[in-house]
């Protein structure tokens, strides 16, 4: 017989090679979620079963061995099959288990998941630290259609057809949030190119006011954005460190410095309070220029990977993609943040209907030019909600959602095979990086230079180029090792 005030909330096993191949971190809205379960009187038991490696045997085991009343799990649209198969494997053990849904791809495409997809019972839409408990306390009453009518934030199957209820405000307080972090299994967690760190991801805001066409944040969060008090990042950042011996913090926020007097405050709180933590995080160009006074507090409060969305090497593709910023603010942002002993990171998108050969080449010696430590070049996965969805759909090639991953093609250039643009990607990374390696000893600051070699090592072995920069799965390119036995760094370290 099941628990039902056992709630079991599952990472779906979907492998992309790209996200995770600098590391390994807790879902950060699963703590969330488990926290307000808890105070609503549920038993929540967070399972990572992508990061633990398990299949659906394994889930099947450990859903069997945990007998949950409820089993939840999330998904953004590569990794939406994966879900549904967690979710379908608990309906075969056990057809009473109620099943919900949840994250980005599933608050968009409610309508067809729930056409499709018999396993799943219920799509929390939106923020889910307050829907989801109203939703099970609502079952463990009498359950009825009309009262789930009234749950704000649901979409689910009723007597006459799909019940979408209203839609539920956004959290106006994100400091009353009650992280479940001592539900996390710290050990499984970690930041590669930082042998025995212990990772953690926070968010110090949530959302974006910017209208990036091909972004899925700016929607999800109604292009709205809400800052934490700094005070109690930095008591959140005192208490991971203190209690679970994190020292390296991914900021999980889309835009964490659109406010330059929070921001700076929340600098100078780290500063002040003496904790040594390794900070990563993400941020617009236009921030890096403006805060260029202040980068020596970014650097002072452990600020030390920035990633920046760069996007593109040309005018018209940023005006496209609605970036609001010019190819020379963007080479300015990359030189900053290299010029304060921080590392940069950003992507470059790949496969519009009319790249060529030729204008992939052009892209490739740009992004030489702008010369960040650590660019992508990403296949162009518009998502089937985004608004730049419409003008791509005659050129997308596949509607397998599972390749929507940046690293799969999913549109095709006109003047470009499937083979083609996949090739063309992969010779970016490869010519780039071959490259980038051989400067790295050149690289003044001890750290930074094990760092970055690191880095490559990590990102050769662990993402998608594994398959393609060495002679076989999991190999180094020669010219890596090469330099990782000069520099004194252990290839296996």
């Amino acid at each position: 017989m099941n628990d039902g005030s056992k709630v079991l909330l599952i990472t779906p096993p979907y492998h992309a090679g790209v996200l995770e191949s600098a590391g390994r971190w807790p879902h950060l809205g699963f703590v969330y979620l488990a926290g307000h379960l808890r105070q609503a009187g549920f038993v929540p038991v967070i399972y990572d079963a992508m990061t633990k490696g398990d299949d659906l045997v394994a889930i099947g085991e450990r859903i069997r061995m945990e007998r949950p009343g409820v089993v939840c799990s999330t998904a953004y649209t590569s990794s939406i099959y994966a879900a549904l198969d967690v979710l379908r494997t608990a309906k075969a053990l056990d057809p009473a288990i109620v099943t919900v849904l949840g994250g980005v791809h599933a608050h968009f495409m409610y309508e067809e998941i729930l056409r499709q997809s018999p396993e799943v019972d219920f799509v929390v839409r939106g923020e889910g630290e307050l829907t989801l408990p109203e939703l099970l306390r609502c079952l463990a009453a009498d359950g009825s259609e009309e009262q789930l009518r009234g749950v704000k934030g649901l979409a689910f199957r009723g007597r006459d057809g799909l019940v979408v209820t209203p839609p539920r405000p956004l959290v106006e307080d994100l400091d009353a949030l009650l992280p479940a972090w001592d539900l996390v299994e710290w050990e499984d967690y970690t930041f590669y190119p930082l042998a025995g760190s212990r990772l953690a991801i926070l968010d110090t805001s949530r959302g974006c006011s910017h209208d990036c066409s091909f972004c899925s944040q700016q929607k999800f969060w109604e292009r709205c954005f809400r800052g934490r008090r700094p005070e109690r990042v930095v008591e959140e950042l005192l208490h991971l460190n203190r209690e679970y011996g994190v020292d390296v913090v991914m900021f999980s926020d889309e835009y964490p410095t659109k406010e330059r007097e929070r921001w700076e405050r929340l600098l100078d709180l780290i500063i002040a309070s003496g904790v040594k933590l390794t900070l990563l995080m993400e941020t617009r160009v236009e921030d890096i220029l403006r805060d260029r006074d202040i980068l020596t507090k970014y650097r002072q409060a452990g600020v030390l990977h920035i990633y920046v969305g760069v996007e593109a090497t040309n005018q018209e593709t940023l005006d496209r993609f609605k970036k609001e910023l010019s190819c020379r603010q963007s080479l300015e942002a990359i030189e900053l943040i290299n010029r304060h002993g921080m590392v940069s990171e950003c992507s470059f998108v790949l496969g519009l209907p009319e790249d060529t050969p030729a204008s992939i080449a052009h892209t490739l010696e740009l992004a030489r030019y702008y010369d960040p430590d650590f660019p992508h070049f990403l296949h162009l996965a518009p998502w089937p909600y985004a608004d730049l969805y419409q003008e791509l759909e005659p050129y997308i090639i596949t509607r397998d959602y599972s390749k929507y991953n940046f690293v799969e093609p999913v549109v095709k250039p006109a003047a470009m095979s499937e083979a083609e643009i996949r090739q063309a990607v992969l010779d970016c990374y490869r010519k780039f990086y071959l490259e980038k390696v051989g400067r790295i000893r050149e690289e003044a600051d001890p750290f930074k230079r094990k760092y970055l070699l690191r880095s490559v090592q990590v990102m050769v072995e662990n993402s998608f180029l594994a398959r393609h920069m060495g002679g076989g799965q999991g190999e180094i390119p020669e010219t890596v090792r090469r330099l990782l036995r000069e520099i004194s760094l252990p290839a296996a370290e």
